[in-house]
């Protein structure tokens, strides 16, 4: 069977970033599938390359996260105007499964499905036009009327619907009711990050010798709201705890997040660039807890975030100041814990007993893990894929 797979922000693990479609797509290789991905980059021209098997079809769509609403939707048009020309070059598709976002990766499918003739399924990562609909990033009323129409379009005319969590699923099916939904979550991988002592060279090298290290990795965007881990950072501070917070990443909000630090004087909060997962790795080894953070807003409970599963592989204990699954998660299998946001002082409270006591950081860690092999190991999320595409 031949697949053709739409991410129009397709990642391998040396760009780090989201790698969700490199793991998925080299799975259905690896189980005998065929599969040509058509994605975009931000080179000039257009490049085919056979990675890992999967051949990848690079299209010249400019974005990134600190562009406009306009230019992103501009971006979001032209790759569907550039995929639907390259599929029709592309022989001998039987299935075509397409990931958002964007939602527009939905037109992309459905224009792909008129030309070939072929079904498509389609995997929704977030909830769009929600979530910026709740974010107020688009207020227009004809424009979110529009985004509804075409969002229960997409929804009607796949095959069947992937949803990295439950919550989404609930939500697609109060659109469409009675559309077969499958819940396929992110992946940790337990192959790749595993849990290991701290390396003494590596304590050294980031400067946190003796201290407990919290660490943010992911997009630093207006969703993530990290004024919550600054709040927390300061009260930790006054606290006076052993307590040092790397923020890692790219995003528009960073230059804003550099100037809150340096002007109430965090200086317990430090700033490292975009680590792509091997790098990311070293990272980890010197980290106790991993943060996971969002806005306040319902539509963002229901994300499926990469950096919760990579760090669940790699045995950290986990914070959460969002409701929803993942709290669930950390609470039910006692792997983290999750605080109010606006009140730093219960994360000063609940982050205290596991900086005074080892054994019990260490318990809640084996308990990570454990989540991370049973729950969301990689070949039991690529099992549940063939099987929707079978």
């Amino acid at each position: 069977m031949k697949i053709l797979y739409i991410h129009q922000y397709f990642r391998t693990p040396a760009e780090g970033g989201a790698i969700r479609s490199y793991y998925m797509a080299r799975g259905l290789v690896e189980h005998g599938f065929e599969v040509e991905l058509i994605t975009a980059h931000n080179e000039p021209v257009a490049v085919t390359k056979v990675i890992d098997g999967i051949t990848v079809h690079y299209l010249p769509v400019f974005y990134e996260n600190e562009q406009g609403f306009w230019q992103r939707l501009y971006a979001f048009f032209k790759f569907m105007r550039l995929a639907r020309k390259k599929a029709q070059q592309i022989k001998g598709v039987d299935v075509c499964y397409a990931t958002s976002t964007p939602l527009t990766i939905g037109l992309s499918a459905m224009s792909i499905k008129k030309d070939k003739n072929i079904p498509y399924l389609f995997e929704v990562r977030d909830l769009w036009p929600e979530a910026p609909f709740q974010m107020g990033v688009i207020k227009n009323r004809l424009l979110k009327k529009y985004l509804r129409r075409l969002e229960k379009k997409i929804y009607i005319q796949a095959q069947s619907i992937v949803a990295l969590s439950p919550g989404i699923k609930e939500k697609i099916q109060e659109t469409v009711p009675g559309k077969p939904v499958t819940v396929i979550p992110n992946m940790s991988d337990v192959d790749f990050f595993v849990p290991e002592a701290k390396k003494p060279e590596l304590e050294k090298l980031f400067e946190v010798e003796g201290r407990f290290v919290v660490s943010y990795f992911g997009t630093i965007g207006l969703a993530n709201h990290l004024e919550y881990l600054l709040a927390a950072a300061n009260a930790t501070l006054k606290a006076g705890l052993p307590v040092i917070f790397f923020i890692i990443g790219r995003g528009s909000q960073l230059p804003r997040l550099q100037y809150l630090v340096k002007h109430f004087g965090l200086t317990n909060v430090r700033f490292l660039p975009f680590q792509n997962k091997y790098n990311l790795k070293r990272v980890l080894n010197i980290t106790d807890a991993a943060y996971v953070s969002f806005a306040r807003k319902p539509v963002l409970e229901t994300n499926s975030p990469n950096k919760f599963f990579d760090a669940l592989a790699a045995g950290k204990l986990i914070i959460t100041n969002t409701a929803g699954w993942v709290k669930d998660i950390v609470e039910e299998q006692k792997c983290g814990f999750y605080y109010d946001p606006d009140m730093p002082q219960e994360f000063v409270n609940r982050l205290m007993p596991f900086v005074e006591n080892r054994n019990l950081l260490t318990t809640f860690q084996q308990h990570a893990r454990q989540v991370a092999e049973t729950r969301f190991a990689r070949s039991a999320q690529v099992a549940r894929l063939i099987e929707v595409i079978s």
